[in-house]
């Protein structure tokens, strides 16, 4: 985390779950990055299961993204890309393991 203080205080834009502020190398600005689906899963549970499939099905429909549009693939603080993240996406997989 780049500025992990900055990013405590900052909230997610409407309709997402997660923030991060990322710094740009160039001109030393800060840019609030939004992702994820809000809210809760069905009996109060975590929407985010890794090795699942339903886990395997969103890092397909990610990958394909990815292929779409390649610009965004190669930035690791894209919005897809941090979610591929959290749901510990191999290519077209979910693992349930580390990362």
């Amino acid at each position: 985390m780049v500025h992990q203080q900055t990013e405590e205080k900052m909230k997610p834009a409407r309709g997402k779950r997660f923030v991060k502020v990322v710094k740009n190398a160039r001109t030393g600005r800060l840019r609030k990055v939004s992702y994820g689906q809000p809210g809760r899963a069905r009996k109060g549970g975590d929407r985010i299961k890794p090795g699942t499939k339903k886990g395997d099905a969103y890092c397909a429909r990610s990958a394909g993204i990815n292929r779409k549009f390649p610009k965004t693939a190669r930035d690791p603080n894209s919005p897809n890309n941090l979610s591929r993240r959290k749901w510990k996406c191999k290519g077209t997989k979910s693992s349930r393991g580390g990362k």
